[in-house]
């Protein structure tokens, strides 16, 4: 047979070649069945080499060293709030340069999330280095749909679409027939994508109801992420059946796990529960018994099912505030599969044994029953922990109180154990918005991380690392979750930032986790934690679901999956089906193409219900803020660039903007290695990082921008004296 290696690339550089998947690739050139297991193998190895590329929904394509002049590139466009924009290329890893910037004449009638194609220019000269370009067309649009607010000019009618991708309104013209009234949140499907000179044109084609209304803003959020709400009745039917079918006392091929002391311990408005825990000491051996208990969702959810393809195509579930959009019925995750308290449910169970320094030396996997003995709550846990003589714990019985100690004391030899190995402690705060009685957001607050919070994390994480190491064992393709390592130059800006706030760090080792944990830790302690930790973050990659064995970075593991949440995420479903298949018989397969489509498709789906969340909150806080201009806040710098710098209140998380514009006791110019703001006269600076007070000035509710001032005496008296 001709080198394969020769054979891929010849075709794939022809001028007319299209891009294609691997399989498809193959029936092209000829590639024989019992060749194709080589054939893919060198596919890969093309794409390691950085000869090959993959492209959207995996299909393969060229990847070039070093785009040139130009050359043409497809990517994925994103479009700032200043008009350009910038194109990721696919398989961007295999270009040295960053992302290809796009003027703003440039730009066409490209939007955020496109699929386009750029023409390589010649960078203007006084831009930061990297590759320019000019798009040629759009591929793929991302959505005809947008959200926005219509309102009524000179008789006619606009909608502002929400956020800052169109710097002008789309024009609908006479709305009269959808009944719209100026002021109300509308749905509109874009005909014409406004271009330079050219104004956007559209139809609306659904009225959400009065913008500030109960319930619009998380409706108007749902239809801009296209989230999925409503069931088909196919799935709700099947989950019907399955609950009419199940049986508490049929344990038939199951282990009767039922009289084991096993608890849960979730928030306390959660309302399935997919994990629970047993964990004795071996005081003899000195061995620790770790039982990691989940729902077996997948015994109610058969592939290929209607329950199968709604779960499939949602991806996860989707929690909004004071919203939830699960991934299956209530009839399964709020029942037959949650660990509900007191009663017998089905599970698959990960039982490892560890020395007493937390050494896994064993591990088996059963399908099995349990009867959860006692629904705990995280703050039910750390009172106890805490040692507090009037709550609400202090009823738990004896057995519970020696388990939770036991516990706590397991879980800290694991996390100390990930610690030495280098695992990355990244503190992220969860925000959790207060209400009034009225449903109104009246304020914010970050979710403590605390123990009761840290003993579920360690034994989800030694679970997920068991059942992913048992499968790589096997040799079987399966969704891992990969974060793949972060680029080098990346941690170098990093460690030149973190030394620049004071920390002793080396930029020339900026690749020693060890030394970023250092800093990480220092940074605890330090006014500017949020600072560094989303500094660090921002300089680490995503990560995301791939049969591909890259590790996980941040967790310094060699092998990784998500198996702990069925209920509410897909890849823990598919993982879940590979375990039973081979705990029934022995043997297990899986199709790694079909899984390299699955798995984009759930990183996809997660980073869509991540950024919804993260809109909601925002949108809900500017509401809240824009009734209160004037208010002064204690904040954290953020971000810093040329035209000002961003700031983050810890009581309300969400970024504003001191302009630039704003600071008149000095001329201030950006300096960007060390991520500041400087005067000129005075020597003034803003560094990322820096406490600063602020004050709330102006709220953009259709473009959900918020702006701050300088509130310190000392801009106060300054402004005063001129």
């Amino acid at each position: 047979m001709k080198n394969l290696a020769e054979m891929i690339l010849q075709y794939v550089q022809r001028p007319n070649y299209q891009p294609v998947k691997v399989k498809v690739l193959a029936r092209r050139l000829g590639i024989a069945a019992e060749d194709y297991a080589e054939f893919r193998r060198t596919v890969k190895t093309l794409m390691r080499q950085g000869q090959l590329s993959w492209g959207r929904n995996h299909v393969v394509r060229l990847a070039s060293a070093e785009p040139q002049e130009g050359a043409t590139v497809v990517g994925i466009f994103h479009k700032t709030a200043a008009g350009f924009g910038f194109v990721r290329p696919h398989g961007v890893e295999k270009y040295s340069p960053r992302e290809i910037f796009v003027a703003p004449g440039d730009v066409g009638d490209a939007a955020t999330g496109d699929e386009v194609l750029v023409r390589l220019t010649r960078r203007p000269k006084g831009t930061d280095r990297g590759p320019a370009g000019r798009i040629v067309r759009v591929i793929e649009r991302a959505t005809h749909h947008f959200v926005g607010t219509y309102v009524e000019r000179g008789g006619e009618g606009w909608v502002i679409v929400d956020g800052t991708q169109f710097s002008d309104p789309i024009w609908v013209g006479d709305a009269g027939a959808k009944n719209v009234r100026p002021q109300d949140k509308v749905v509109v499907e874009i005909i014409r994508f406004p271009a330079p000179g050219l104004a956007g044109e559209g139809v609306i084609s659904e009225v959400l109801g009065p913008r500030g209304a109960p319930g619009v803003d998380t409706l108007s959020v749902l239809r801009a992420f296209n989230l999925p709400v409503a069931f088909s009745a196919a799935a709700l039917t099947e989950a019907r059946e399955q609950a009419a079918r199940f049986r508490e006392s049929d344990l038939r091929g199951r282990e009767d796990f039922t009289s084991w002391l096993t608890v849960t311990i979730d928030p306390e408005d959660a309302r399935d529960f997919d994990d629970a825990i047993s964990l004795t000491y071996d005081s003899h051996r000195r061995h620790w018994h770790l039982g990691v208990h989940i729902a077996d969702v997948a015994y109610f959810v058969p592939p290929g099912s209607a329950l199968d393809r709604e779960a499939r195509d949602r991806g996860n579930s989707v929690y909004l505030p004071q919203r939830v959009l699960p991934m299956l019925p209530e009839v399964i995750s709020n029942h037959l599969a949650s660990l509900q308290q007191g009663r017998v449910r089905y599970v698959k169970s990960v039982l490892m044994e560890f020395t007493q320094h937390g050494q896994r030396v064993h591990t088996r996997f059963a399908e099995a029953a349990i009867r959860v003995a006692r629904r705990l709550t995280y703050t039910q846990v750390q009172q106890f922990l805490d040692g507090d003589a009037h709550a609400a714990s202090t009823d738990l019985p004896e057995e519970i109180r020696t388990l939770l100690l036991r516990m706590r004391d397991f879980a800290l030899i694991l996390r100390e154990r990930r610690k030495k190995r280098g695992a990355l402690e990244l503190y992220i705060p969860e925000v959790e918005l207060e209400y009034d009685a009225d449903g109104r957001v009246c304020g914010a607050h970050y979710v403590p991380h605390d123990v009761s919070h840290q003993i579920i994390e360690e034994f989800m994480l030694a679970a997920n690392e068991a059942v992913a190491e048992h499968l790589h064992t096997l040799g079987v393709p399966f969704l891992r979750r990969i974060h793949p390592p972060p680029a080098p130059h990346k941690l170098r800006e990093f460690a030149e930032f973190a030394r620049e706030l004071g920390y002793d760090v080396n930029p020339r080792y900026a690749t020693d986790r060890f030394q970023l944990q250092r800093v990480l830790e220092q940074a605890r302690q330090r006014p500017e934690v949020h600072a560094v930790h989303y500094a660090l973050l921002r300089s680490l990659k995503q990560a995301e679901y791939s049969p591909v064995q890259e590790g996980h970075y941040a967790l310094a593991s060699e092998h990784y999956c998500h198996f702990t949440s069925p209920i509410r995420r897909y890849p823990d479903l598919t993982i879940h089906r590979l375990l039973g298949r081979w705990l029934h018989t022995g043997k297990v397969s899986a199709d790694e193409q079909e899984l390299l489509a699955l798995g984009a498709h759930c990183s996809y789906t997660e980073r869509r219900a991540d950024e919804a969340e993260r809109e909601l909150i925002r949108m809900k806080l500017l509401d809240f803020l824009s009734q209160r201009l004037g208010l002064e806040l204690e904040a954290i710098i953020t971000g810093v660039e040329p035209f000002g710098f961003f700031a983050q209140s810890p009581l309300l998380p969400v970024d504003g903007l001191v302009h630039i514009s704003s600071l008149t006791d000095d001329y201030y110019y950006h300096d960007e290695a060390t991520h500041s703001l400087i005067g000129r006269r005075t020597q003034r600076r803003f560094r990322l990082g820096d406490r600063v007070r602020v004050q709330v000035v102006h709220v953009d509710l259709y473009r959900h921008e918020l702006d701050f001032r300088l509130a310190d005496s000392q801009e106060r008296t300054r402004t005063a004296k001129r």
